[in-house]
C-alpha cells in the first residue's frame, strides 16, 4: 500500500514538474538569449540610437534656414523681402550641392598638414557596392554612418552662407550673391571646419568649438561685415537713423524658430546620446545663457531710450546663443548666464559702433553672429571648466592660466585674418566684374521688382508684368485711383 501511495506521489509530482517547465520555458530561453547577446547586437542598437538623434537634430538645424528668412524679411524693408527670402532659400539648395561635391572632402577628408582635406569628394568613401549589397562607411569614434554625418554638417553649412545675406541685404546683385554663396559652402567654411573639427591644426594645438562660434558663426559674421563694407550703404541710408523694422511680427517668428533650432544646433553636436549628461548640459547652457541676453539688451535699451526695444531683444537672445554655442559643454551653468548677460550688451555695443563707422549691416548680422562669436570662443578660455574643456585646462578666471585663452584666442584670430582675407579678394573680383552690387535702378524701384519683377505686398508696391523696360527694369503698374 505504501509502494503504490509512494508510486502515485512520484507521478503526480512528475506532472507538476512538466506543467511549470512548460510556462516558464519560454522566459527562460528568452533570459538565455539576453544573457548570450552579442557585441553586435549592443553596437546595432547604439548606432540606431545615435542616428535617430543626430538627424533629427540635422533637421532642427535645417529648419534654422526658416528662422532666419523670417528674421530677415522682418527686418529689412519691404521692397527688398522677396529678393531675402529667395536669397535664403536659394542658399540652402546651392549649399547642399556644392558642400556634397567639394565642401565636406574639403572638412574631413584625409588631412594634408592639418590644413585641409584631401578627399572624400562626392561623398566618394561614404559607401560601396559588393556582391549586390551596400556597405555603409562609419564615422571613426562615432556610431553614426559618414552620410548621416553629411547631412549634419551640410546644415550648418547652410547656416554659415545665409548669415552673411543679412548684413548685405538689399543691394547684393543676385548672380553676385549665388557666387559668393557658392565659395563660402564649398571652399572658405569647409577650410575652418577642417581645423577645428577635421582634426585640423587648431584641434591639435587645444582649440576649442564645441557647436561654431567660430566654425559657423564668426565665419558667417566676417563675411557680413566685409561684405558690407564692399558693397558701401543703402541709397538714402542715413546713419544714426537706420530704416525700422517692416515687420516686427516676422522677425520674432524668425528668432523663436532659431532658438528652437539651436536644440538642434548645440545639443546635437554631441552626436550621440551615449553620454546624455553632456547633453542636458549643453541644452541647460543653451537656455540660460539665451534668456540672458534677451535680458540684458531689452533693459539696456531701457536704460537708453525709456522704451522697452523688440529689436535690440531679439536680437539680445540671438547674441546670446551665439556667444554659448563654442563653449556650451565646456562651463558651468552660471558662467552660461554671464556669457549671455555679457553678449546682450556687446550686441548692442557693436550696432552702435558700426553706425558711427557708416557700415550698413540692416539686420545686425556682424554684431550678432561676428562679435558675439568671437567673445563666445574667448569666453572658453575665461570660463572653461577644467573637468568639461577637452585639454583638462581651467579658463583663466575660474582658477586656471593663460594656456586654454591662449589657444582660443589664436584659433579665433587665425578664422578672422583667414576669412577677412578671402571674403576681400571673393567680392573686390565680384565688384570688379559688377556682380556685387545691384544695378543702380534698383535704388529708385526696389531690388524686388528690379530682379524678381515681385513684390511681396502688391497691394502696397503693384508690379506690371514684369517685362524690361529700356533701362532693363520691370515695368511698374499704377495703383488705382480712389474710386476708379
Amino acid at each position: 500500500m505504501n509502494k503504490r501511495n509512494r508510486f502515485w506521489r512520484r507521478i503526480v509530482v512528475l506532472a507538476i514538474a512538466s506543467m511549470i517547465l512548460a510556462v516558464f520555458a519560454p522566459t527562460i530561453q528568452a533570459q538565455d538569449a539576453v544573457a548570450t547577446a552579442t557585441m553586435d547586437d549592443v553596437t546595432h542598437l547604439q548606432i540606431g540610437i545615435d542616428s535617430t538623434w543626430v538627424l533629427i537634430a540635422s533637421m532642427l538645424v535645417f529648419f534654422m534656414q526658416a528662422g532666419f528668412a523670417m528674421l530677415e524679411a522682418g527686418f529689412i524693408q519691404h521692397t527688398g523681402v522677396v529678393n531675402a527670402l529667395l536669397e535664403n532659400f536659394m542658399d540652402a539648395g546651392l549649399t547642399a550641392l556644392v558642400f556634397w561635391a567639394v565642401g565636406f572632402g574639403l572638412a574631413f577628408g584625409t588631412s594634408a598638414n592639418g590644413l585641409i582635406g584631401t578627399d572624400n569628394f562626392f561623398l566618394s568613401k561614404a559607401f560601396t557596392f559588393e556582391n549586390g549589397t551596400i556597405q555603409y562607411a562609419m564615422v571613426d569614434g562615432l556610431n553614426i554612418s559618414v552620410l548621416t554625418f553629411f547631412f549634419f554638417q551640410f546644415a550648418f553649412a547652410a547656416t554659415a552662407s545665409t548669415i552673411a545675406t543679412g548684413g548685405m541685404a538689399e543691394r547684393t546683385d543676385f548672380i553676385g550673391d549665388i557666387i559668393y554663396s557658392a565659395i563660402v559652402g564649398a571652399i572658405i567654411y569647409p577650410i575652418v571646419v577642417h581645423w577645428v573639427w577635421g582634426g585640423g591644426w587648431l584641434a591639435q594645438n587645444g582649440f576649442h568649438d564645441f557647436a561654431g562660434s567660430t566654425v559657423v558663426h564668426t565665419v558667417g559674421g566676417v563675411t557680413a561685415l566685409l561684405g558690407a563694407i564692399l558693397l558701401g550703404p543703402r541709397v538714402g541710408r542715413v546713419f544714426g537713423s537706420p530704416p525700422r523694422p517692416h515687420n516686427l511680427g516676422l522677425a520674432t517668428l524668425g528668432t523663436m524658430i532659431l532658438w528652437f533650432g539651436w536644440y538642434g544646433f548645440n545639443p546635437g553636436s554631441s552626436l550621440g546620446m551615449g553620454n546624455d549628461g553632456v547633453v542636458g548640459l549643453v541644452t541647460l547652457n543653451t537656455t540660460l545663457a539665451a534668456a540672458a541676453g534677451t535680458m540684458s539688451a531689452m533693459f539696456l535699451l531701457f536704460a537708453r531710450t525709456g522704451k522697452w526695444d523688440l529689436g535690440f531683444t531679439l536680437n539680445g537672445s540671438l547674441a546670446g546663443l551665439v556667444a554659448i554655442t563654442a563653449g556650451c559643454a565646456f562651463v558651468a551653468p552660471w558662467a552660461a548666464i554671464v556669457i549671455g548677460l555679457v553678449a546682450g550688451v556687446l550686441v548692442v555695443l557693436v550696432v552702435d559702433l558700426l553706425e558711427k563707422l557708416k557700415i550698413d549691416d540692416p539686420v545686425g548680422a556682424f554684431a550678432v553672429h561676428g562679435a558675439c562669436g568671437i567673445f563666445g570662443t574667448l569666453a572658453i578660455g575665461l570660463f572653461g571648466q577644467a573637468e568639461l574643456t577637452l585639454t583638462g585646462q581651467a579658463g583663466l578666471l575660474v582658477g586656471g592660466g593663460f594656456d586654454l585663452f591662449i589657444a582660443q584666442f589664436i584659433g579665433s584670430a587665425a578664422t578672422v585674418i583667414f576669412v577677412g582675407l578671402s571674403a576681400v579678394v571673393m567680392f573686390t573680383a565680384l565688384k570688379a566684374v559688377k556682380r556685387l552690387r545691384v544695378h543702380p535702378e534698383a535704388d529708385a524701384v526696389g531690388i524686388d521688382v528690379y530682379e524678381h519683377a515681385a513684390s511681396l505686398w502688391p497691394d502696397i508696391l503693384p508690379v506690371g508684368e514684369g517685362a524690361p523696360t529700356s533701362e532693363g527694369s520691370p515695368k511698374l503698374s499704377t495703383a488705382p485711383a480712389a474710386g476708379d
